[in-house]
């Protein structure tokens, strides 16, 4: 699969789910599907493979680069796709962009260690940082997790990241608290190399892109791709009108998708795709478990709220 070289993370980057057979085994065929279903979308920059939505934490090294392949596959020829890097130590990290490049990745979103939980110091972000830099030259996305989570970090710790990792080209920005947010927008995307701040705040979205975020990468991306893209036009062009209008569409499925457990967001979007008649079933590895009924009605409304799926839809696939 062709490189896209001149990909920069910016835009509309939705992130897929990957689909299981009952014995747990990656659907291909369900994927592929997914795969080009959402390629199709206009006005998208990329898509996102071997992410949290493909419950990266329960997929082996060679299932990692199936999906690699396969996403290539489907979906390389038309949009740049970015390989997500899911690692607790630095030299797995750094095999990991190695592979991703090797399969055809333009960018790679570098998820925070999990030893950053008991702790982290600037050398050891900038350790692991330089490892994966040093194993590939791809632009680098810095997941930014919340800075309680212990595995967000500092302000002084992203720009010294900044100033001495160059292929660093945005930050995924998960950080919860809106004049933080805010700051990250000002600060990194007006600096004299500018950082992209791609939003990952699904929760309040039109918020974060009237900040002024220069793209957004998120899982629901998977069932709202369209309206994302729609979204982040009409914030782009300053039409608060229509972004409001959008955002009411999007609210509703917003709520169901990210409501608590938190870690059951993609175990719903793929219910919702069940709905939607896009997937045949909503299969997750566990510790992930099947959501009840009572959730999955709360889904249907809010497609029908979304204006996704209709009514006589909606009630034909209930009895069914």
């Amino acid at each position: 699969m062709a490189r896209h070289p001149d990909f920069v993370p910016q835009g509309v980057i939705p992130a897929v789910l990957l689909p299981f057979h009952e014995d747990l085994s990656i659907d291909e065929a369900s994927f592929r599907a997914h795969l080009r279903d959402v390629a199709a979308v206009q006005g998208l920059s990329a898509i996102t493979v071997n992410a949290h939505s493909t419950e990266v934490a329960s997929c082996t090294r060679d299932e990692q680069r199936r999906v690699m392949e396969i996403a290539g596959e489907e979906a390389g020829g038309k949009l740049p796709i970015v390989h997500g890097v899911w690692a607790d130590g630095s030299l797995e990290a750094a095999r990991i962009a190695r592979q991703a490049q090797a399969g055809g990745a333009s960018a790679l979103l570098v998820f925070p260690p999990a030893p950053f939980t008991l702790g982290q110091t600037p050398e050891m972000a900038l350790a692991h940082f330089k490892a994966i830099a040093d194993a590939s030259d791809l632009p680098i996305i810095v997941f930014q997790y919340p800075l309680a989570t212990g595995q967000g970090y500092p302000m002084a710790t992203l720009e010294r990241l900044f100033d001495e990792a160059p292929t660093i080209r945005a930050i995924k920005d998960w950080t919860p608290l809106v004049p933080q947010h805010e700051n990250h927008v000002r600060a990194l995307q007006g600096r004299k190399r500018p950082i992209n701040v791609l939003s990952t705040n699904s929760a309040f979205l039109l918020s974060s892109l009237v900040l002024g975020c220069n793209g957004l990468l998120s899982g629901s991306g998977s069932v709202i791709a369209d309206l994302q893209a729609k979204l982040f036009r009409a914030a782009q062009a300053n039409d608060l009108a229509e972004a409001r209008r959008l955002n009411d569409l999007i609210y509703p499925t917003a709520r169901v998708f990210y409501a608590d457990p938190f870690v059951d967001m993609h175990n719903r979007m793929k219910e919702a795709l069940v709905l939607l008649g896009k997937l045949p079933r909503a299969v997750v590895r566990p510790p992930l478990v099947k959501i009840s009924e009572a959730e999955i009605a709360r889904i249907r409304d809010a497609l029908i709220a979304a204006g996704l799926l209709d009514t006589r839809a909606a009630l034909g696939r209930n009895a069914a």
